[in-house]
C-alpha cells in the first residue's frame, strides 16, 4: 500500500457495514465512510460488509476503489450503458 491510496474489499452483509482502518481516521474517518456509503448507494448496493484500509486517500481515489470493488463483488458493469 502506498501513501495516498486505500484498499477496499466488499463481501456480503446486512445493511452497509464499514470497517475502517486509517492513519487519519480521527480527522477524516466520518468523511471517508460517507464517501464509501454514497458511492455504494449510487451503485445500488444496500447490503455489504466493507473493509477499508486507508493511507490518506483523496475522495476521488476512494470512489474509484469502492466502485472497482463493488463491480468485482457484484459482477455488475457500471461502465456500460
Amino acid at each position: 500500500m502506498e501513501s495516498g491510496d486505500i484498499m477496499v474489499t466488499i463481501g456480503p452483509g446486512e445493511g452497509l457495514q464499514i470497517e475502517l482502518q486509517s492513519s487519519v481516521a480521527a480527522q477524516f474517518g466520518r468523511q471517508i465512510k460517507a464517501v464509501i456509503t454514497e458511492t455504494l448507494e449510487g451503485l445500488g448496493v444496500q447490503d455489504a460488509h466493507v473493509q477499508a484500509i486507508d493511507k490518506g486517500a483523496l475522495d476521488c481515489t476512494i470512489r474509484a476503489r469502492v466502485t472497482a470493488a463493488a463491480v468485482r463483488a457484484t459482477g455488475k458493469d457500471v461502465w456500460k450503458d
